[in-house]
């Protein structure tokens, strides 16, 4: 089955996420993911959520978690502020989703919520995609999204690669935990 077909299936179901990690469509970023170093994975998902956080000013006026999440997120990247304080927004972020907004929105905001969670671990970083790729379902519906869906898996994949090359020069301070590895 095609992840096109999956994304179908969900949608009839009305499952609120319509990609999953394994989805075949994420197996090369995945492979990118894995293969990345933990400083040019988190440059790289902030800079992800930056985006996200830009589309969710404009979908949700005057909500200000998604951008303290990302703000705090930056900060303990940097080893300014501890986890208890960025995790705290990181929640708050999440939240947002859960408060009536449009599904386009609450997947936006997951996003974001996913995103600032990779300066913790790698493992959310597929996670932003699987939201991100949600909200763009949404607003383009299920049955129109497949090329928009795929050009920004090639967009992730892009990104990705030029984080990779800049980190090495990214000027600091870092929290060491993203220095090691």
């Amino acid at each position: 089955m095609d992840w096109f077909d999956d994304v179908r299936l969900r949608a009839r179901r009305k499952n609120k996420v319509l990609f999953i990690p394994g989805d075949s469509l994420l197996d090369g970023l995945s492979a990118l993911v894995e293969g990345t170093g933990r400083l040019a994975l988190a440059l790289w998902a902030l800079d992800l959520a930056a985006e996200a956080v830009a589309r969710l000013e404009r979908l949700l006026p005057g909500e200000a978690r998604p951008a303290e999440a990302l703000r705090l997120s930056r900060l303990w990247a940097r080893g300014q502020v501890k986890m208890p304080a960025a995790k705290a927004a990181i929640l708050a972020c999440h939240a947002v989703a859960k408060e009536g907004v449009s599904p386009e929105a609450a997947a936006f905001c997951h996003a974001v919520g996913q995103a600032c969670a990779v300066v913790h671990a790698r493992g959310h970083a597929l996670g932003f995609a699987v939201y991100e790729l949600t909200a763009i379902a949404r607003r383009e519906g299920v049955e129109e999204c497949r090329a928009a869906v795929e050009g920004r898996v090639r967009e992730y994949a892009a990104q990705l690669a030029r984080a990779q090359a800049g980190a090495q020069s990214a000027s600091g301070p870092w929290a060491k935990f993203l220095k090691q590895g």
